[in-house]
C-alpha cells in the first residue's frame, strides 16, 4: 500500500524527532554522567571506572580488559566530594573565584567596547574604516594560538607578562564581538537616526536610546558567547601567567585526575554551574540574537 504524502511528511518528521533525540540524549551524556558521578562514593566510582582511570595514569599505553560500567544512578548517594570543594579545600574556591577575575571583566568591557566600535563602524562608511573592519574579521579567523606569541611579546614589553592584565586586555578588544555587532547595528534603518537628528538627539543619545535597545537580543548572545568562551580557557593563562595560584578553574581540573576521582566529577559540576544557569537564563534572548539577528520588527 503507498503511503500518501501527508503520511510521508508524518512518518518523516517522526524519523527526525527520534534522530534528534537521540543526538541530544548522546550531547547530554558526558554532563549527566558527570553529575551523576559527583554523587557516588570513591569505592563505587574505581568499581566502575578504574580500570580507565588507572590506564589513564601510566605513561604506557595498556589494553583495558575489564568493561566500564556507565551508571547513571549512584547506589549510595553522598556529598562528601562536594563538602570537600566547597568547604574543606579552599584551593577550589579559589581557582573558581580567578575564572570568575579574569572571565567577568573581559565579557563586560568586550561588550562596551564592542558598542561604541560597531556603532561608529555602522553609522559612518569611508575606505580606511573599511580597511579596519576588514582586519577585524582576519583576525578573527586566526584561533588564540597563532595570536598568543604577539600578545606574548607585548605583555612583556609593557611589564603585565605573569599579571591577569596579560590575559585581561586582550580578551576586551577580541574582534568577536565587533564583527558580529556592527553586522547587526547595520541592519537599523537610517529613518530612525535621521528622526531622531530631526528631534535635537546627540550621537550619545542616538546611540543610547535607538541602537542598543535595538541590539537587546545580540547583546545578551554576545554576551554569553564570550562568557563561555573565556570560562573555558586554558591555553592564555598556562602562557601568559606562570603563578599557578592565579590561573583559573580550566586550568586546574586538568591537575585533579591523579587523586580522588570522586572528587573531580564534584569540580566539574561546580565548573559547569555558572555556564547552565547562564543559558538557562538567557534561552531566549540567545535564539533570538542567533536566529533573528538584530532585524527590526514591525
Amino acid at each position: 500500500m503507498l503511503m500518501t504524502r501527508s503520511q510521508k511528511t508524518k512518518a518523516f518528521n517522526i524519523c527526525l524527532t527520534i534522530f534528534a533525540g537521540l543526538a541530544a540524549l548522546m550531547f547530554l551524556m558526558p554532563t549527566i554522567l558527570t553529575i551523576a558521578n559527583s554523587f557516588m562514593t570513591s569505592s563505587e566510582i574505581s568499581a566502575n571506572y578504574g580500570a580507565m582511570f588507572q590506564n589513564m595514569t601510566n605513561d604506557s599505553k595498556v589494553f583495558i580488559s575489564d568493561n566500564v560500567n556507565l551508571k547513571f544512578l549512584p547506589d549510595k548517594v553522598t556529598v562528601a566530594q562536594y563538602k570537600a570543594v566547597l568547604l574543606k579545600s579552599p584551593d577550589y574556591l579559589l581557582k573558581f573565584w580567578n575564572s570568575v577575575i579574569l572571565t567577568v571583566p573581559i565579557t563586560l568591557f568586550q561588550v562596551i567596547v564592542a558598542v561604541l566600535a560597531s556603532y561608529g563602524f555602522s553609522r559612518y562608511q569611508g575606505k580606511i574604516k573599511s580597511i579596519i573592519f576588514f582586519s577585524y574579521i582576519i583576525l578573527m579567523l586566526m584561533p588564540y594560538q597563532v595570536t598568543l606569541v604577539p600578545n606574548f611579546l607585548v605583555a612583556d614589553k609593557f611589564g603585565l607578562l605573569n599579571t591577569r592584565w596579560a590575559v585581561i586586555l586582550p580578551g576586551i578588544f577580541s574582534p568577536f564581538s565587533i564583527f558580529l555587532l556592527t553586522k547587526v547595528m547595520r541592519r537599523i534603518p537610517v529613518s530612525y537616526v535621521e528622526a531622531a537628528k530631526l528631534d535635537g538627539a546627540t550621537e550619545m543619545q542616538i546611540l543610547l536610546r535607538i541602537y542598543v535597545p535595538l541590539c537587546k537580543g545580540a547583546l545578551a548572545s554576545i554576551a554569553m558567547l564570550v562568557f563561555i568562551d573565556y570560562w573555558n580557557m586554558v591555553e592564555q593563562p598556562l602562557v601568559l601567567m606562570k603563578d599557578s595560584q592565579t590561573h583559573p578553574l580550566s586550568v586546574f581540573l586538568s591537575q585533579i585526575n591523579s587523586g580522588d576521582i570522586g572528587l573531580a566529577f564534584a569540580v566539574g559540576v561546580v565548573y559547569m554551574v555558572p555556564t547552565i544557569l547562564m543559558f538557562l537564563y538567557g534561552e531566549d534572548y540567545l535564539v533570538e540574537g542567533i536566529t533573528y539577528s538584530g532585524g527590526i520588527k514591525g
